[in-house]
């Protein structure tokens, strides 16, 4: 049997690529209740369920024969002349015997309950991670980073611990309640009502309950949410904060939301409190009346005394059982709405969408902008109009002009992260929305004023994404990139750990990584976008020299607020409000003096 094949009948998975197309198939079903978008998870697991339901039953056995044996004893004691001694130490065995079979058969019960729920936590978080790479650039724009953290870490946990109390609270309690009913049942009729009154019981308390309980939660979960997202902020503000000595106003922005959580936690474990206690008060004075009704019973005759500790055991057993179920509707009521607020990620439909679209195996970098407008949705406001320009393969092409007027507008339309609202943008002759984003971005690579490094070494970074790359080809492009100095002069060399977020380099350093980066992609079309707006003058120097490798022979498109650094590039497009203004070299707006004159003379 194949290792795929042993996994998947051992209900563990077969990858993460797999689990995360499962839940989100799942969740394509909008209209899907809670309940059933749970059950659509376990899907392919209902076998290690089923398993794990027989063992429960078994190892649960000493739960159900302890009253009948207590029974027996009571009433084998009180009535010696009917019964030998040997009946209370057969009934001893019996009960020992059952007592010690829980061991293993407890164990079996954990462990196929167990490969099921965590199946379905790692592809929950799969499935959330799968989707958060499918969504528009724009959606993660307006989606706070800690608020999805929030939604992949405690919300999938609230819906793994909803799961845990189906499977370890209610299905015993169910169970516990059925096969007790069914005893008293054969037992005794009359007293087998009083067992069934706790049903409508159980479910007026709840019922009386539920709202103030989901309205909690809901308030709850999204206190909960905002705190992620604001601590996320201050982690990354703290530079800043602590540059300006604004500690203190930091520590009270965050005060105050932890105060909002207290309260709102301190109002859900309020209702929680009443709805226990109300519960426990309701079911105890139930027990209380079937002590008095079976002692009645038993003063009249009409059944044996050992029969009224049964009974009064099986109902014990009935009222912890409907008290269990209660006291997880909280836990219950908190996962249900983590199954809206992860749906709200798995449904979403603003997702850049690459189905069925034509893949390219190679591109030339030619590019057509015809009559190109954008604008967002629910605004008149055009951020791009009557955009119209050819760029030839192999050409480079600097975007200026001031802030707002669309310069990064355009390169997000060229890297696929946006599409127009009106016109086309052609590249290699095919219309860029019908193209397999994915593919076309192999070809690809991107330079941003703010270069992203993770915490790995320098050269994990450079050959991010790629494997099989030799060490000649990474010594080639650090070279290229005027990094080659800067790394011999460390003890590690491209082993050395960049830190989080690159944070032990410099800014020109980082950028020059990132330059590296690109060049080892061998990519047909380059994005510079203000790539040395934030650096000082030697800096500076070094990742110009690093970009004139960088684009060599390759399509080029440049977004500079510095003007001189784009005096080499083929053409200049000047943009003002959304409109290209002029188009030239350097030289011949220049010698126009127009809005590009306007520009370089406001730098001088």
């Amino acid at each position: 049997m194949s290792e795929r094949a042993v996994k998947a009948k051992a209900g563990i998975g077969g990858g993460a690529r797999g689990l995360g197309s499962t839940f989100e198939n799942a969740a394509l079903d909008q209209e899907a209740g809670p309940i059933k978008f749970l059950l659509s998870l376990y899907k392919g697991n209902f076998t290690n369920l089923t398993i794990s339901l027989l063992f429960l039953l078994i190892k649960s056995a000493p739960v159900y024969v302890l009253p009948i044996v207590t029974a027996n004893i009571i009433n084998i004691a009180t009535n010696p002349e009917q019964h030998p001694i040997s009946g209370i130490w057969i009934n001893f065995a019996v009960i020992l015997i059952v007592i010690l079979q829980n061991i293993p058969t407890h164990a079996a019960y954990i462990s196929f309950l167990s490969r099921a729920i965590r199946y379905v936590e790692a592809g929950l978080r799969s499935a959330l991670v799968r989707k958060l790479q499918q969504l528009s650039i724009n959606s993660h724009r307006e989606l706070p980073a800690g608020k999805l953290q929030s939604k992949v870490l405690r919300d999938v946990e609230a819906v793994e611990m909803m799961s845990k109390q189906f499977m370890i609270a209610l299905a015993p309690a169910v169970v516990n309640i059925i096969v007790s009913f069914v005893i008293t049942l054969k037992s005794s009729w009359i007293v087998s009502l009083f067992f069934v009154l706790t049903i409508p019981m159980s479910i007026s308390i709840v019922t009386v309950f539920r709202r103030k309980i989901r309205k909690s939660n809901k308030e709850f979960r999204k206190e909960i949410e905002q705190m992620s997202s604001r601590v996320s902020e201050m982690v990354e503000m703290i530079p800043i904060t602590r540059a300006h000595g604004l500690e203190k106003v930091e520590i009270e922005r965050i005060d105050s939301t932890l105060r909002n959580i207290q309260g709102k936690g301190y109002r859900l474990d309020l209702v929680e409190a009443y709805f226990g206690s109300t519960n426990w008060v309701t079911f105890q004075t139930f027990q209380v009346l079937c002590l008095i009704f079976t002692a009645y019973l038993a003063y009249n005759g009409q059944i044996q005394v050992g029969d009224v500790v049964m009974y009064q055991g099986f109902f014990a057993m009935i009222l912890a059982s409907v008290t269990g179920l209660i006291n997880i509707y909280p836990q219950i009521a908190k996962g249900i709405e983590s199954i809206h607020s992860i749906k709200e990620i798995l449904v979403s439909t603003d997702i850049e969408n690459n189905s069925g679209k034509r893949k390219l195996a190679d591109v030339h970098g030619e590019f057509s902008f015809q009559g190109v407008e954008l604008s967002y949705p629910g605004s008149e406001h055009h951020v791009l109009e009557d955009v119209t320009l050819d760029v030839k393969a192999g050409e480079c092409i600097a975007f200026v002009g001031a802030s707002g007027a669309g310069k990064s507008t355009v390169l997000n339309l060229v890297i696929g992260f946006l599409q127009p609202t009106g016109g086309r943008v052609m590249m290699d002759g095919i219309n860029l929305a019908d193209i397999d984003l994915r593919s076309y971005r192999k070809h690809l690579a991107v330079v941003p004023q703010t270069n992203i490094l993770f915490s790995g070494t320098i050269r994990d970074n450079i050959t991010y994404g790629l494997r099989n790359i030799s060490d000649e080809d990474v010594r080639r492009v650090v070279e290229m990139a005027n990094l080659a100095e800067f790394i011999d002069q460390l003890p590690d060399g491209l082993q050395t750990m960049v830190g989080e977020h690159g944070g032990k380099l410099s800014g020109g350093q980082r950028q020059r990584i990132a330059i590296a980066r690109a060049l080892i992609r061998a990519p047909k079309i380059i994005i510079l976008d203000e790539a040395t707006s934030a650096l000082d003058n030697e800096s500076e120097f070094h990742v110009q020299k690093a970009m004139q490798e960088l684009i060599k022979g390759r399509t080029t498109f440049i977004v500079a607020h510095r003007l001189s650094t784009i005096r080499d590039a083929d053409r200049i497009v000047v943009m003002k409000q959304g409109r290209i203004a002029e188009v030239g070299t350097f030289d011949e707006l220049m010698a126009k003096k127009g809005e590009f004159y306007n520009l370089k003379q406001l730098q001088l």
